[in-house]
């Protein structure tokens, strides 16, 4: 225990002296096909396999153009945090970039948002776990399966950082796998425009779908494949997954630009494509809420035993989810509590480079949020859609601090990054305005949804939430200020000003220095 402790206590001053120290004790054991499997994974969840459904009953046919926009907005995001991770590889990701480029009280924000997002994710994925199994084991208790769930995905990342990229392999191959198999019996059925339940597949479903491609008469909105892009954006959330598992990978170098790259096409296959086939194969109408599309696709071709099968990769999408879950936020934790902004019990690691501490403080929340969801659904409903604006929150750190990157570039403070992202900093510039949008599609959404005032769930969230969600923040900021100023000697703020590195020391990483300061 005493060599424990000592190790702990020789990390802690390192935080002080560089960004780089955050990196102490991780391997960098995954992969090519682990790094590939999780960024193709990330994009591929019950956002595709079940949240589509509604959308596709709400939007109609035109809901392939939502998919579409915000995949490119997607790819923006990708390119600006591959500029991000090539300049500076760190699995305290997000976090760690807010603290170099604009200082710690943005750390601290960026790191709690993160988090929140996924322990109220993690806690909906769990509850949804049981609704699934229930699907094949009605009688099982809820309570029973949530426990078994999260034991198994909790072992997995206590093991190594290998072990939670094998699972995100073959959970990824299992997701891809599936969407393949649909991809190709879709095509052959509306290439050869078959019969379904007693509807003629075919392209012509585009403009013959009820309401049209675009439908705008009641109970319809010729807005409503605009609005529907905030629920789009949620269907992408966890691609950013790359920026985390980057400080893990043995040679990010050459596969983040693979993995960042390979982004846009999945989309177009996978997302657009899955889209485009099921709008062809049925009526949106057909599609409803809390069933898979997929299927209702299946069971209306005579194949139940392909819809139990997208019952089963429903569930290993939701334990995927989870699996990310309590990788990302041990490491962001971590991040935090090296620099005083999180509980100092979140430092400790085990001897196989797994910040454990802080993925069984998340878990515990897990288990006593999964009881809390079982008890008041309807209240929890509005906390994990409040999760959701850390998703978009996320997102925006990614562009800002992409952004404050290139400038110091422009400026000659940064040496650039041998992955600079496409059209900067418009791309950028775009993806925070879309961001801003999407909130706003959210309060209007929100208030349309019910006639009652707290059933208008996204838009509680948005008018009353975010207020309350950053004062909670800012009250937490002054609790823990005194403690950060005494852990770096008073240097909260950012790591660089516009002529170079803000406080004396040894040069950080990235920085152009002169044969003079050398």
């Amino acid at each position: 225990m005493a060599t424990t402790d000592t190790a702990e206590r020789s990390e802690e001053p390192r935080a002080t002296h560089g960004l780089d120290a955050e990196q102490v004790g991780y391997k960098q054991s995954l992969g090519r096909r682990h790094v590939q499997m999780i960024a193709l994974g990330g994009a591929i969840g019950t956002g595709l396999f079940l949240g589509s459904a509604s959308r596709l009953n709400s939007t109609g046919p035109a809901l392939l153009l939502s998919y579409a926009f915000v995949g490119v907005i997607a790819y923006f995001l990708m390119r600006a945090l591959g500029e991000l991770v090539l300049h500076r590889a760190t699995s305290g990701a997000f976090v760690s970039y807010m603290r170099e480029f604009f200082g710690e009280k943005a750390a601290f924000y960026t790191g709690w948002m993160y988090w929140l997002n996924w322990a109220l994710t993690g806690i909906a994925e769990l509850s949804a776990v049981g609704l699934y199994i229930q699907y094949w084991w009605p009688t099982m208790p809820t309570w029973a399966t949530v426990l078994i769930a999260l034991a198994v995905v909790l072992a997995i990342n206590l093991m190594s950082a290998r072990a939670f990229g094998e699972f995100e392999f073959w959970a990824s191959v299992a997701k891809v796998g599936a969407i393949v198999i649909f991809l190709i019996v879709g095509i052959v059925v509306v290439g050869l425009r078959l019969d379904i339940g007693g509807h003629r597949a075919g392209v012509s479903n585009l403009w013959s779908n009820p309401g049209g491609f675009w439908p705008t008469e009641s109970p319809y909105h010729w807005y409503g494949p605009i609005l529907v892009m905030s629920g789009v954006v949620f269907a992408y959330a966890a691609i950013e997954m790359v920026g985390v598992a980057a400080g893990e990978m043995a040679d990010p170098v050459r596969e983040v630009p693979k993995a960042v790259n390979s982004v846009i096409l999945r989309i177009a296959v996978f997302y657009c494509g899955s889209i485009l086939l099921l709008v062809c194969m049925l009526p949106t109408t057909e599609y409803k809420a809390g069933i898979s599309p997929f299927v209702t696709v299946f069971g209306r071709m005579g194949l139940g035993w392909m819809g139990n099968l997208i019952q089963a990769v429903l569930i290993v999408a939701a334990m995927s989810s989870l699996n990310s879950g309590l990788y990302s936020t041990g490491r962001v934790l971590r991040s935090l509590g090296m620099a005083k902004q999180a509980p100092t019990f979140t430092l400790k690691m085990s001897a196989s480079g797994v910040p454990w501490a802080g993925i069984v403080m998340t878990s515990v929340v897990y288990v006593f949020g999964s009881i809390l969801n079982a008890l008041t659904p309807d209240a929890f409903e509005i906390a994990l859609e409040a999760a959701a604006i850390g998703v978009l929150f996320t997102w925006s750190t990614i562009f800002l601090s992409q952004l404050r990157l290139r400038q110091l570039v422009n400026k000659g403070v940064i040496r650039p990054s041998p992955f600079p992202a496409p059209g900067s900093p418009w791309t950028s510039y775009i993806g925070l305005a879309f961001l801003v949008l999407v909130v706003i599609g959210m309060a209007i959404s929100g208030w349309q949804s019910s006639p009652y005032f707290w059933h208008k769930t996204d838009f509680i969230v948005v008018i009353i939430g975010i207020p309350l969600i950053a004062a909670l923040l800012e009250m937490g900021w002054r609790l823990v200020k005194p403690r950060v100023d005494a852990n770096t000697g008073g240097r909260i703020e950012s790591v660089w000003s516009d002529t170079g590195p803000r406080y004396p020391g040894p040069a950080p990483t990235g920085a152009i220095v002169t044969g003079e300061e050398a």
